[in-house]
């Protein structure tokens, strides 16, 4: 859902789906997908059940439009950043995304820490799959003699596990920290590749 459509989107509808989401996540703390039902959600965000499925078609379609919602909020966060990067070091790169996933770390660690929903997954690769495969030139990699899809596949695959492992270990690194360290293995990789 579009900024856009959320600002025209009536408050007590985005309310009950604040709910519902945040009663989904307490309850994936709790136990693996395949044992919540509607019912255990409708109850633990204190809604009728009949309210759920105003929202929703079942328990899939709402982990669909969830991941569809992060996918969006994440293309955001890391178009945002580059277009600060214009002019400024290689550490902002991912500095938006990182400050996102932070700020949101109680649901990130919950779907993507833990693995058990893979929609969620395959939603953040394929974002990161584009945005990084927008940022790569075919000149750098030509001068290097690597494959494009090559490069795209390991650098999205290095960034999803490298923030999955820092959401597990409860994110001992600040987002700038991380987000630094991303660009200092960036630039080690650069100058090996130089030699």
């Amino acid at each position: 859902m579009s900024e856009h459509e959320k600002s025209k989107t009536d408050p007590r509808v985005l309310r009950t789906r604040q709910l519902l989401k945040g009663a989904l996540i307490e309850l994936l703390k709790e136990t693996d997908i395949d044992k919540i039902t509607v019912n255990r959600i409708a109850a633990y965000a204190t809604i009728n059940r009949v309210t759920f499925y105003l929202h929703y078609r079942d328990i899939p379609d709402m982990l669909e439009k969830m991941a569809e919602e992060m996918a969006e909020d994440i293309e955001r966060a890391m178009s945002r950043t580059m277009q600060e990067k214009q002019g400024k070091t290689g550490d902002v790169v991912l500095l938006g995304l990182l400050e996102h996933i932070a700020a949101n770390a109680d649901f990130y660690k919950t779907i993507i820490g833990s693995r058990r929903i893979p929609v969620f997954h395959e939603r953040l690769r394929n974002v990161f799959i584009q945005k990084i495969g927008d940022g790569m030139t075919d000149d750098m990699l030509v001068k290097r003699g690597i494959q494009k899809d090559v490069a795209v596949w390991f650098s999205s695959a290095a960034l999803l596990g490298t923030i999955a492992s820092w959401l597990r270990s409860d994110m001992p690194y600040s987002p700038q920290f991380l987000a630094r360290q991303f660009a200092l293995l960036l630039r080690t990789e650069e100058l090996q590749t130089e030699d």
